[in-house]
């Protein structure tokens, strides 16, 4: 079998786009030095990861204007030309970049340049700067965001504000006070757009973390009769629902303690190589009296380098099981390294989950 190496995600940012980048530049602005932007930007480009390599463009592009009059300003124009012709990989993050980075002391007129940059690509790091900066001046131009027509606008003020957004740092004063913007999730609670109705939820799973009778609260108010709201709630609570909160299973319909019987729980076949996929079934059977809603989830333990364990929760399906029904439950998964996990030889546990709690385990064993 051959086994196909992951191409590691921070080459999507390497040499030949920071070339392609320096050729729409000087296209835009001949006297934009190139020579020197490359010089900047691919020095140990190797070692860097993928988001510092986004602030190298950053620090590259800075280096390169340095024969243009206006400073920052000129800068600013040069980048709103070339941001639609940038196209939709990570280097549509390098525009926003530079703002946050060398724009905090213009707050409006960046503000508006990163509203600008996010349709082209995503400003929902580089806003954090400002907000970080000066939490609720950026929170109130957010808010206005959170009504614009254009989706990725109003998806930025749910996204950029998230306490703990992926890939950045922490947000500490929403944090600690959720209701700071509590004014933009209430904006977008019934929100149109798959693409904004998943950032509001994932902003609300992140409090969750810290503060979650604040959420449970927060949407038991907005309701769930508008289908948008529903799935947005429902995906909120997804943190909650797998430690088998059972106020936030209440709100899905389901009960923190289901009256069931489980079968065997096995998985085919035991023993893997990386590359290969298992399948693992188990019976589920009602001893109810009446319906009953089941979150179910499963966990798989991936053994670490050095024979630790770091679990990963993945959803399986919701359903709703009849009086004395059984059903059949499986699940395959391809056992394959990808560039946010790398599998290691040994036994990984699976653990079924049903409305928060453990209901059966079973394991594989990778052998390299």
């Amino acid at each position: 079998m051959t086994t196909q190496v992951a191409v590691p995600l921070k080459q999507s940012m390497g040499e030949r786009q920071f070339h392609a980048l320096s050729t729409v530049l000087q296209s835009i602005e001949p006297a934009f030095d190139v020579p020197v932007f490359l010089a900047t930007a691919l020095d140990g480009l190797e070692s860097l990861t993928l988001m510092e390599r986004v602030r190298r463009a950053s620090v590259a592009i800075d280096a390169g204007a340095h024969a243009l009059s206006g400073g920052y300003d000129a800068v600013l124009v040069l980048l709103t030309e070339a941001a639609p012709r940038l196209g939709r990989g990570f280097v549509s993050l390098v525009a926003p970049d530079y703002v946050g980075q060398y724009g905090r002391h213009a707050f409006d007129r960046s503000m508006d340049a990163l509203k600008y940059f996010t349709p082209f690509g995503s400003s929902e790091f580089a806003v954090r700067e400002f907000l970080r900066d000066d939490t609720r001046r950026a929170l109130a131009i957010m808010e206005v965001w959170s009504q614009d027509a254009d989706e990725a606008v109003r998806r930025l003020a749910s996204e950029g504000s998230r306490p703990r957004l992926p890939w950045s740092f922490r947000l500490r004063e929403i944090e600690s006070d959720p209701s700071l913007a509590a004014p933009i999730l209430d904006n977008l609670r019934a929100d149109p757009r798959p693409y904004v109705r998943r950032s509001v939820a994932n902003h609300l799973n992140d409090v969750t973390k810290l503060h979650p009778a604040w959420v449970l609260e927060r949407v038991a108010r907005w309701g769930t009769d508008d289908p948008g709201t529903h799935w947005i709630v429902r995906h909120a609570l997804r943190t909650l629902v797998k430690q088998g909160n059972a106020r936030a299973l209440a709100m899905l319909g389901a009960e923190s303690a289901p009256s069931i019987v489980v079968g065997p729980f096995s998985v085919i076949p035991e023993k893997i190589v990386l590359g290969d996929t298992i399948t693992f079934t188990c019976e589920l059977g009602s001893t109810a009296k009446t319906a009953q809603r089941l979150v179910v989830d499963y966990r798989i333990a991936y053994v670490k380098q050095r024979g630790a364990k770091v679990a990963k929760v993945f959803k399986l399906k919701t359903l709703t099981l009849d009086p004395g029904q059984h059903i059949m439950i499986s699940r395959s998964q391809s056992i394959r390294d990808f560039t946010t996990r790398i599998h290691y030889a040994g036994r990984h546990e699976i653990e079924l989950i049903v409305n928060g709690r453990i209901v059966a385990g079973t394991f594989f064993d990778l052998v390299r």
